[in-house]
């Protein structure tokens, strides 16, 4: 198997899950509104209290239209969103995988794997409420091909906007004044890795989180400035568990948050050309690990007409609510055609994680003021 070659037929060889499922019908709409028929959700049944945790998120709180409209009254020159709002997935068309989502001055910027020439650069999608997206300009075209998982960030110190690329299986950075680019390279940082992500702790210490090949061995390296590593990289995971192995040995798509001082390690596992890849997670107390694997792993697989879910990112919306910004399989065929989505994630009171994928069915849209900065 050649670690190198993410191409249809090239990577991965997996085989279907035996692991039992049920499905589970929620609404698809707050009860603040009418109901539009049933949410239908795939839930592993390995994962305890699976159900209530589902039943419990799929009810959105009526306390977000009280603080949308309050937000909306107070501060000058924004609007809310209307409670009853809506999103399905897919949410952007077109053949896209990847994504990462920053926002800035109110508006959400997406960047994905994909739709530039195939896998020759990276596009960027804008949108007020995480909902309605627009197809923006080409923002990095490196010349190269494989260009894959971009990962962009803002540094508040100098206003400065850094893109962690993957340019066929090298990492590195690009820069650029604003979101829009056009992003140039600045350096490189490592030979036959992939899908590099930047996480900023509380106390603004920067760790760049990336996948090292062969062995697909998600790791992280300390770093002094968005273009400066401090030290040397250290692996905090390899595939090890079931779902990481079921098609290819796969640990990947690595994405960090941070809750209530714990970080958790977002990532993928299987291959994902696949309908097994799946999202799982991992807990430490320091951002450099030791890491452990949550005991209900994946949080995300498929299930319900959802294939291969994976490879996404975290953001917040207006009310403080998390929401997974990841890509989906058009079909259960070993291939390449896949697609943007998103879906909740939250926290038990024990801090559990937990998420859900849905595809076709309108779900109840993120809390979004437009015109309001990034939720904290």
């Amino acid at each position: 198997m050649d670690d190198l070659t993410r191409r249809p037929g090239g990577l991965y060889a997996g085989q279907a899950s035996r692991e039992p499922k049920r499905e589970l019908l929620f609404p698809s709409r707050s009860f603040l509104s009418p109901l539009r028929g049933p949410a239908r959700v795939a839930v592993s049944t390995r994962q305890p209290n699976h159900e209530l945790h589902l039943a419990a998120h799929a009810m959105i709180s009526p306390f977000r239209a009280c603080f949308l409209g309050l937000l909306a009254a107070l501060v000058p020159g924004v609007w809310a969103e209307p409670a009853d709002l809506t999103y399905q997935n897919p949410l952007i068309p077109g053949n896209l995988a990847d994504p990462a989502v920053i926002r800035h001055e109110g508006v959400f910027y997406l960047y994905a794997t994909g739709e530039v020439d195939g896998d020759n650069g990276t596009r960027v999608y804008t949108s007020t409420n995480l909902v309605h997206w627009e197809r923006g300009p080409v923002v990095f075209r490196p010349g190269q091909p494989h260009v894959w998982a971009p990962d962009v960030w803002r540094d508040p110190a100098t206003g400065r906007f850094y893109l962690y690329y993957t340019v066929n299986q090298t990492v590195g950075v690009a820069a650029a004044d604003g979101p829009l680019g056009p992003f140039q390279i600045e350096r490189k940082f490592f030979d036959r890795a992939i899908d590099a992500h930047l996480f900023r702790d509380d106390d603004g210490k920067l760790y760049l989180y990336f996948v090292q090949l062969p062995g697909f061995r998600i790791s992280v390296q300390p770093m002094a400035s968005p273009t400066e590593p401090q030290g040397e990289p250290r692996e905090i995971l390899h595939p090890e568990s079931d779902w990481e192995t079921r098609a290819g040995r796969v640990t990947e798509g690595p994405w960090m948050i941070k809750h209530r001082g714990r970080y958790y390690l977002l990532y993928s596992g299987s291959g994902a050309d696949t309908p097994d890849y799946a999202v799982g997670y991992a807990t430490a107390n320091n951002p450099l690990g030791p890491f452990t694997r949550a005991p209900h792993n994946p949080i995300v697989q498929r299930g319900g007409g959802v294939f291969g879910p994976g490879h996404g990112c975290a953001v917040r919306d207006d009310a403080g609510r998390w929401w997974h910004i990841y890509h989906q399989k058009r079909t259960d065929r070993v291939e390449w055609d896949r697609f943007i989505a998103q879906d909740p994630l939250w926290f038990d009171e024990q801090g559990r994680l937990y998420s859900r994928a849905t595809r076709g069915t309108p779900q109840p849209a993120p809390a979004v003021v437009s015109g309001s900065p990034a939720a904290p």
